[in-house]
């Protein structure tokens, strides 16, 4: 049971945890869009070659998910396929890095070790800071729409956020996919249209 002064303890605890979770809202996209790209000409597309995936010279499983992924999305768009004559490359690149974040919490004792005191009557809160270290995996997921044309990058949509703890290679390509949609769904064109449609 808490005391009535203990709930001041409790109350910068909750604050905080709500923060947190406030924080927490998945993953940070941000996109940027040539002013100059004429998006109504564009009307099929093949994969950049190399894909910036293959750093190592090969393709992997994640390679192939991705590049279904964003085929499958392209092609909802009304971009149609073409490796021999293509309007637009796709380019996508992943990788991880570790991350440390270092913050402070507020915390707030009453000085119970003064066993004269017994608890017996309120005493005053001190506050004080509290350092916290967080390490985790953050994840980005890039993917470049070229012109062919003009050799020039149009469109670039990035996704930035952690990556949870993931065990199978099912749920790993199951967030590669859901990272290429998220994605996607802020990029505005339609295949032969000449403004967003969005």
């Amino acid at each position: 049971m808490f005391t009535r002064h203990r709930w001041f303890g409790l109350v910068a605890v909750l604050l905080f945890l709500g923060a947190l979770a406030g924080c927490a809202t998945g993953p940070a996209i941000r996109t940027e869009t040539d002013p100059e790209a004429d998006f109504g000409r564009y009307r099929s597309f093949a994969f950049y070659s190399p894909l910036a995936m293959n750093s190592e010279g090969y393709a992997s499983f994640a390679t192939e998910r991705a590049k279904a992924a964003a085929r499958r999305e392209m092609e909802a768009r009304g971009y149609v396929y073409d490796e021999a004559d293509p309007d637009l490359w796709v380019n996508i690149n992943t990788y991880m890095q570790q991350r440390t974040d270092v913050y402070t919490v507020p915390d707030v004792d009453y000085g119970y070790y003064y066993s004269y005191r017994a608890r017996s009557y309120i005493a005053v809160p001190y506050w004080r800071d509290r350092t916290e270290v967080s390490r985790y995996t953050e994840g980005t997921i890039n993917i470049d729409i070229v012109d062919v044309a003009r050799n020039r990058l149009v469109w670039e949509g990035i996704s930035v956020g952690r990556v949870g703890r993931m065990r199978s290679p099912d749920e790993r390509g199951a967030r590669l996919d859901q990272g290429i949609s998220e994605i996607f769904a802020q990029y505005p064109y339609r295949a032969g249209a000449r403004g967003p449609v969005m």
